[in-house]
Formats: C-alpha cells, structure tokens, sequence
C-alpha cells in the first residue's frame, strides 16, 4: 500500500516509510491510495470470526507486503490482548467500553499496534528511532507502555503542565528506560506545534530519525478501525440502525470509524460529541472551519482546538460538505452537562462512566430525540478511576482502583519541565 500526503506536495510512500517518518516532509498527514471495501460476507458472518480474525483482515491491505501476513498475526494478536465488551444500558443506547488495556484508555490499541510495528521495522537496524508524542491525557500513558523496553525506540513525550489528571501524569512519567517526559508550559495545541515543528526542522532531522505516535501517524490512527468492527459485531443480532457517538478531540478515533465504514461496515451515522472544544461542531453549523485556542476541561483529553484528523475525514469525503453533513452530526457540552451526564448516568442504569463516555452519551441522547428507533453506542474511551475527583465528587461513592491503576500511584514522577520549543529542541539535541 503507498500512502500519499495530504498537503499534495510531497512523493507517496511506503507503509514503512510513512510510519517510520509519521509527517510527511510536506508537514502533511499520510493517507492511503486505496481503500479496498471487504467482502459483504466478511460483515453477513462478522459474530463467527473471532477479533484477532476481524483485525487481521481489516487491516492487512494497509499493511500489505510489508508486513508478512505472519508477522501480523503475531503484532494483531499481541495488541489485542484484552477484551472490548460493549454493555447494553437500555434498547436505544449501549457503550463499548475501550479500557481494559495496560493503561485503561482506548489509545492502548493504536499504541501497542504501532510499537510493534516499529519494532518489526527496527529489528535488524542499528539506528534508533526517536518516537516524539503530544498527549493531552491518555495518550502519553498508552505510548509509554506500547513502547517500554522496544528495541532501538526512545519515546519523549510532551504533556501540558496541571491540564492532566494524576493518574494519567503518573502513567507517562514513572516507566523509565526508554521513555522520557517533558512537562510543557502551556496547552496541548502548543505540544502538538511543537511536536510538528520538530519533523521539520532539518537541524534535528538530520541527527535524528524522528516519528510520532499520535494519531497523526498511520500506524497509531487506522487500528482504531478494529473497536467499531467488533462493536458491530455485538450489537448486530439485536439492532438494525447502529450509530457511534464518539468523544471526539483530535478525530482520529472517529475518522478510523469512517474509515471502517469505507470498508463495508454498515454504520448508519456518526456523531462527533465535543466538549467546549468545538471547531468541529460549529463547522457542521456554520461551515466555516476555524481552529481555536484550547479550552481546559474535565474531560481534557478532548481538549483540542486545532483537531489534526480532521483533514483526513474531509479527504474521505473529498471536500464535500453535504455528503460529510450527512453521516455526520456534531454537539458540544459544557462541564456542567457533563457532570450532569455522570449523574444521569449512575442513577439510571447503575453505571459509572468517565467524563468522555458522558460526552459521548449526551451525543447520543441528541441524536436519539431526532432518530428515536436508532440504536446508539457510544465510546466509553477511559476508566473513570483516570478521572477520580471527578468522578467520585459526581456520584458521591468510592469507586475501586483497579489493578493497572494501584500500579502507578505510588511511583516517583520524573519530568522535565520546557516552555518552549526551543527548549524542545536543545534537549532533544543534547539527548542525541
């Protein structure tokens, strides 16, 4: 599979190459040539097939020849090491539930996936690879326990000082080895710039092979195609007209969900549920897309004004805002709401959701209003001990740490702290 930029001023590349570099030297996000629907039988049999089976077959013509097919059994079946129930709340809505990982956050496929990867291409290779990740929250943690101990990686990741919780600061500064924090003094837009900055600057380039690990690189974005496939298979015995309402950020969770449904998933809807971060959400509104500084929230992991993915979903679209306006719907909550959401959602159905599943269930009550027969699962993308003081101020009860999350919470934080990108650069430079 060659893979092209998407600023159109760079020459297509490699699966390998395309991973290996992440940005393309245009500053442009990758984007395969061809998507290749599946066969209908391959959805008119999905519940017979077992995950690793759906992953492998979704997945193999992104990666095909690179990858041998044996090679990605191996990398399919370790990534998915865990399971993804999707829990039935009531006959209109259900919610997959993408945390039980090694780090309790839906990232934990894309990152294991990618840093297997890597390591398949750096195997026989001598030169390291400088993975370089912004997160605004969970996936700081999901791509410093992807990567721990991989051979020839190094890992610096960049997170906003005081704009993540506890518990996702102690998963990406405690590991160790190859892994390395920077505690940046500002908002996830400016880790992200700089993160961007740095791929092309031809005096780091030149030293180092940098990559990234956001969702901006494909081999981190398209496994996230994998959660909805085995959602559908769930729900699909049971409901006809299936809609995702995803807790959106940088999009890349739900432009993998289009992206499944390039590839014959009969998804009948999507709804982009944002918090006060919504460029997304006045763009379906007023069709002007106009990025904005980032607004902190309880829900920080969508804390994105400038959503990278979102020319990826215009490029599946090809530009055409009626055809995007008609599989997409978008809606934008305040904390308030959200808390509110918490509530509704504990004292109805017995359920704590964390405060990005909550997001995503008022995206999907929004849409239930207007499509009351519409069956709506929406992504429960972290476990709600990540968003502890939230959480247990909302439902007033003490919610039990699970074992991934005691792991952590003793460990020493050990951060460097940067305020700029020059302080990026001078300490990528002396780390060389």
């Amino acid at each position: 599979m060659d893979y092209y930029s998407l600023n159109k001023k760079a020459k297509s590349t490699s699966f390998k190459d395309a991973v290996i570099r992440g940005l393309a030297p245009d500053k442009g996000l990758y984007f395969p040539k061809k998507i290749s629907p599946l066969p209908k039988s391959f959805f008119e049999t999905i519940e017979s097939k077992s995950n690793t089976d759906i992953a492998f077959e979704a997945i193999r013509q992104f990666v095909h020849p690179e990858i041998p097919d044996n090679e990605l059994k191996r990398i399919v079946e370790e990534t998915l090491c865990f399971d993804f129930p999707v829990v039935e709340l009531n006959q209109n809505i259900s919610t997959l539930e993408l945390f039980h990982g090694p780090t309790m956050a839906f990232k934990d496929v894309g990152a294991r996936f990618m840093a297997r990867c890597l390591g398949y291409f750096n195997k026989d290779n001598n030169k390291e690879v400088t993975v370089l990740v912004a997160t605004s929250g969970d996936t700081g943690g999901a791509v410093a326990n992807g990567f721990l101990g991989v051979k020839g990686v190094n890992v610096v990741i960049l997170y906003p000082s005081g704009k993540v919780s506890d518990i996702q600061e102690k998963q990406l500064t405690t590991l160790g080895k190859n892994i390395t924090a920077l505690e940046v003094d500002g908002v996830f837009d400016d880790c992200q710039d700089m993160v961007k900055q740095a791929f092309v600057d031809e005096e780091l380039t030149c030293k180092m092979q940098l990559t990234s690990a956001n969702s901006i690189n494909i081999a981190r974005w398209l496994p996230q195609l994998f959660y909805f496939m085995f959602a559908y298979k769930a729900l699909k015995s049971k409901y006809k007209d299936i809609v995702f309402s995803i807790p959106s950020g940088n999009f890349g969770n739900i432009c993998a969900g289009m992206m499944a449904q390039k590839l014959g998933l009969p998804i009948k809807h999507f709804i982009a549920a944002n918090n006060l971060n919504n460029t997304v959400t006045t763009y379906l509104a007023t069709k002007v897309y106009e990025p904005k500084p980032s607004i902190q929230t309880i829900s920080n992991a969508m804390d994105v004004g400038n959503p990278s993915n979102f020319i990826r979903i215009q490029e599946i679209y090809k530009n055409d805002f009626k055809k995007l306006k008609n599989n997409l719907s978008s809606y934008s909550y305040t904390d308030y709401e959200t808390r509110q959401a918490i509530l509704e959602i504990y004292e109805e159905f017995d359920y704590i959701a964390d405060p990005h599943g909550a997001v995503g269930y008022l995206g999907a009550k929004a849409h239930l209003e207007i499509h009351p027969k519409a069956h709506v699962c929406f992504l429960e993308t972290a476990h709600p001990t990540k968003f502890l003081d939230v959480v247990e101020d909302v439902v007033k009860t003490k919610v039990e740490l699970p074992e991934q999350i005691k792991a952590v919470m003793d460990k020493k934080k050990v951060a460097a702290k940067i305020s700029d990108y020059e302080g990026l650069k001078q300490f990528l430079l002396t780390a060389n």
